[in-house]
């Protein structure tokens, strides 16, 4: 199986794999943001509707007993939007993606767990305590840890479970990708493939000229097939009410004793912890060095000549730290309690510019000298007064955003014809938008969720939205008070488009034929320079090219890359169409075939590891395939887009 992928998928594996041999280690923090982002989806916006009332929406799919909703689409969708932010792609697909993702994650969780597959809540805390999102100063702070959870109302258990959920996720599937393995013929003929060189001609037909406009007949004909691109979409404007955690924020008020208590709480925040510029000079003790009483003499020695010598310079001539010696031995700065205990003692108990007796450590021998102190410390109550109030207002008014959040949601679904009720009830006011479509709007419409909510099916049936949460500490109810449906552009409106595409197609239509004539020219044996000559166009001549050079247009290389070789000297001819339009006529003249080189084969390790890991990931990834096929899954309807 994992040979044949090999093979088969080659393409596919080869841009993965280019990236994993960049990659050196599988380190810690990985793990963590791997573990983060498999709960990350239902905890990190978990907030407000979560703990709402979502029996009255209509699943958007369910994975056996388990429900997914469209608000669940959209979360995960923005997990999708930061990842692929910038690159244009498709919202419709990425939310596809996003549900296949979601589903994907509870076949796996219901198949994991139904053989009984665990993690233990020791081993779940532990690793929370290794969080970076909970650390401080290199230490677990648990008033962070706290304060996380109180502001997504959810109890220490309830994350503990989540994250048993994503760990076991995880233990599973490196169960399988770890399983895998390549073999030293794999990574040669990946490098064989990789390295391979071919020469290649080519004649670029530039997109061709078109004088005459489209007939009244074409335009008509075009407008008939192509309805669906005039279509002016489908508008809505409606009221809705807004609780925002600021505003309650402002309302919060407080004494100054308060304030110095919260200041007191929060006073590591505010401090700047003591670092040390290190210089050092080594002698080592290792598996080569094993002579410990002969180091410690050669430190010994070397403090003495101190008293003639500069510390850099003895640090360059003695240092058996080669990576720092040439920098008079500078180590660089550290806070205190990240290194050895009997190296961070020393190092802190030095004063600026003295230099330590030496220090046993577990790479030898240390002289040690404090060129650079910055003391502790602690900014005062004024200098951080103002951030003060504005933390401390919101961290008191959390709790009564929530529960007003929760009222919101109860009040609206209750009162489902009309807003009058929560605003009065709540004391908000009832605002209004102008116009917008599901792709864009403008001040609270320009919110994507929003957008969502407004043309959600039970708005356009009349009734309230569910509360939206549009971004933290800011839940939204809605209504429609005016709708436009969709509608056809008139043709009138939309003739100088066609015209456009119809001169377009043809021009590209023209370019295509041309190429054709070419190509067929040159199977009958016309040569290059001939044809280049006849039809006024540029011949390219590329040796030696590679599947990762850069100079030629994408759509080339690749067909470069895919052709056949050529067979008893005679070239195989084709045509690519470039993006602007253009075809392109080429022909493959010679493959060299790749060879392994020196630093190829220093990577062989590296490689063995990444390419392993790979086909463990399309193990993986084809073993989920099979049980989701296999699993009671069922899509009630495709998510919501905002088209």
């Amino acid at each position: 199986m994992v040979r044949g992928f090999f093979f088969v998928s080659f393409g596919q594996f080869f841009g993965v794999f280019l990236m994993l041999t960049k990659i050196r280690e599988k380190t810690q923090g990985t793990f963590a943001t791997v573990i983060l982002l498999m709960i990350g989806v239902p905890f990190v916006l978990w907030g407000i509707n979560n703990y709402m009332d979502g029996g009255r929406e209509k699943a958007v799919a369910s994975v056996g007993d388990k429900d997914f909703y469209q608000r669940d689409v959209l979360m995960a969708y923005e997990q999708y939007g930061r990842e692929f932010a910038g690159l244009g792609m498709d919202e419709a697909f990425l939310k596809a993606q996003a549900l296949d993702k979601l589903i994907k994650d509870e076949v796996l969780l219901q198949y994991v767990r139904a053989r009984r597959m665990a993690i233990t809540d020791d081993d779940a805390r532990n690793f929370i305590k290794t969080l970076p999102y909970f650390q401080t100063d290199g230490g677990f702070d648990e008033s962070k840890y706290k304060s996380l959870l109180a502001s997504q109302r959810l109890s220490s258990a309830e994350f503990v479970s989540r994250v048993k959920q994503g760990m076991l996720m995880q233990q599973f599937q490196d169960g399988v990708v770890n399983s895998a393995f390549a073999t030293v013929y794999d990574v040669e003929r990946f490098f064989y493939i990789q390295n391979q060189r071919r020469d290649v001609e080519y004649l670029t037909v530039p997109l061709q000229k078109v004088d005459a406009n489209p007939t009244d007949d074409e335009i008509a004909a075009y407008y008939q097939g192509h309805q669906d691109q005039f279509e002016k979409p489908e508008q809505v404007a409606v009221e809705y009410v807004q609780l925002l955690l600021a505003d309650i924020a402002d309302k919060v008020e407080f004494t100054d004793e308060q304030l110095r208590a919260f200041y007191e709480e929060q006073k590591d925040r505010f401090t700047t912890q003591e670092r040390r510029k290190i210089s050092h000079i080594l002698f080592l003790v290792n598996d080569q060095t094993r002579d410990e009483a002969a180091a410690l003499q050669k430190a010994k020695q070397a403090r003495q000549d101190l008293a003639t010598k500069d510390f850099a310079q003895l640090a360059a001539e003695l240092s058996e730290d080669t990576a720092t010696a040439k920098q008079g031995g500078d180590l660089g700065l550290f806070n205190e309690g990240v290194m050895e205990p009997a190296f961070d003692k020393a190092v802190f108990g030095l004063k600026l510019g003295e230099v330590s007796e030496p220090v046993r450590s577990s790479f030898g021998y240390h002289l040690l000298k404090v060129t650079e102190l910055t003391p502790k410390k602690i900014k005062s109550f004024a200098e951080v007064k103002d951030s003060l109030v504005k933390e401390y207002r919101k961290n008191q008014a959390e709790t009564s955003f929530y529960e007003l959040a929760a009222r919101l949601s109860e009040l609206s679904f209750e009162n489902p014809d009309n807003l009058q009720t929560v605003a009065e009830t709540l004391g908000l006011q009832i605002k209004k938008t102008g116009l917008f479509t599901a792709a864009q709007g403008e001040g609270v419409a320009a919110n994507d969720k929003f957008r969502s909510a407004a043309f959600s099916g039970e708005v356009k049936q009349g009734n309230n939205s569910e509360a939206v949460e549009l971004d933290a500490g800011n839940v939204a109810v809605l209504r429609q008070v005016e709708r436009i449906p969709a509608a056809t552009r008139d043709l009138s409106e939309v003739k100088g488009t066609i015209v456009d595409a119809l001169r377009s197609e043809k021009a590209k239509a023209l370019t295509l034929e041309k190429a054709n004539r070419v190509k067929a020219s040159l199977m009958a044996g016309a040569s290059w320079p001939d044809l280049a000559a006849e039809h006024k166009l540029a011949l390219q001549q590329v040796q030696g090219l590679l599947r990762q050079d850069t100079h030629l247009p994408i759509p080339l290389l690749e067909a470069v890359f895919r052709a056949p070789k050529p067979v008893g000297g005679k070239t195989g001819h084709f045509v690519v169409a470039l993006p602007a339009g253009e075809q392109v006529v080429a022909g493959v003249t010679k493959v060299t075939e790749g060879v392994m080189s020196d630093q190829d084969k220093k990577k062989m390790d590296l490689a063995l590891q990444n390419m392993g890991r790979s086909f463990g990931q399309s193990e993986f990834n084809a073993m989920v395939n099979s049980l989701q096929a296999r699993a009671d899954v069922n899509i009630n309807r495709r998510p919501e887009t905002t088209e």
